[in-house]
């Protein structure tokens, strides 16, 4: 039987910051509302965290079964590595998105029901990304998922849980949140990019070219500094304190740009999940503090 610590490392537990920054950020933004209800916190937490431990064990089955793994370079997956059955693997998936949808459910039925559409189409979504006939993250869409639904729903998502409305602090603050998320997905496919290209694998990475998605995770870090600093226009000085976030990311920039490769960029995506934590810390206390004027 697979132990429970060699399931924590197939959740991949360094993209889980992923989870945890858009709910942060989203509460801060709902922080100054007249009347938020602060429980439904830990149901929008709920979805965000185990849709994105969902998303994970879904790419390591999907992934698995096609042999897209079989010479990859990067921290353990349970199906090629054989630590777990790809059975197994799939009812852990599909238990983890499960649990995202009674969350979602509940949430729903104590705010409005359209959150069911998104929560339907975040489902499909993330099972569609490597499952499936067509798979979107074989066609270099992944980015454009992460930036959505872990950037964008998530944030606003939060904001609506708690306080029942979307504000355009929000709207931009998740424009932040998903450049960052976006930047963790960027450097674990330049790192596979050898492996994708052999295994049929059409990543945006693959697509672009090594320079090119070194310049990528560049400019989404820069993106995510950009909109920070729009905050700071249209909420507050105080959410600038996200720009200690995006400095943190500095050790992994300068890696990348040196041309940091194969196991070497394991070491750089730790580095960008915890510059994303800083991130997640700062901008969130500095949006609170910003809009409790």
């Amino acid at each position: 039987m697979t132990s429970l610590p060699t399931w924590w490392l197939g959740a991949r537990p360094r993209t889980l910051p992923a989870a945890f920054v858009p709910v942060a950020v989203g509460v801060a933004c709902a922080s100054n509302a007249d009347d938020p209800v602060w429980w439904r916190l830990a149901l929008a937490a709920a979805v965000s965290l185990a849709l994105q431990v969902g998303v994970n064990y879904a790419n390591d089955y999907s992934d698995g079964v096609r042999g897209t793994d079989d010479a990859r370079v990067g921290p353990v997956r349970l199906v090629a590595s054989g630590l777990a059955s790809p059975g197994a693997v799939k009812r852990a998936a599909l238990g983890s998105l499960g649990v995202a949808a009674v969350a979602g459910l509940v949430l729903a039925a104590v705010t409005s029901w359209w959150l069911l559409v998104v929560g339907a189409t975040a489902l499909v979504a993330a099972w569609t990304y490597t499952g499936g006939p067509r798979p979107y993250g074989y066609a270099g869409l992944g980015e454009v998922f992460v930036f959505v639904f872990f950037g964008v729903v998530a944030t606003t998502g939060t904001e609506f849980a708690v306080a029942e409305r979307v504000t355009l602090d929000s709207l931009v603050a998740s424009a932040a949140v998903g450049c960052f998320a976006c930047a963790l997905l960027v450097v674990n496919n330049l790192r596979d990019i050898p492996g994708d290209t052999d295994a049929g694998k059409r990543t945006l990475a693959v697509r672009m070219g090594d320079a090119a998605t070194r310049k990528f995770f560049a400019l989404l870090v820069a993106g995510a500094g950009v909109a920070v600093i729009v905050t700071a226009v249209t909420a507050g000085v105080w959410a600038l304190a996200g720009l200690i976030g995006v400095v943190a990311a500095r050790s992994a920039l300068d890696a990348v740009g040196r041309g940091a490769r194969g196991r070497d960029l394991i070491a750089v995506l730790g580095a960008v999940g915890r510059a994303q934590i800083v991130f997640g810390v700062t901008y969130s206390f500095g949006l609170a503090l910003a809009l409790a004027r």
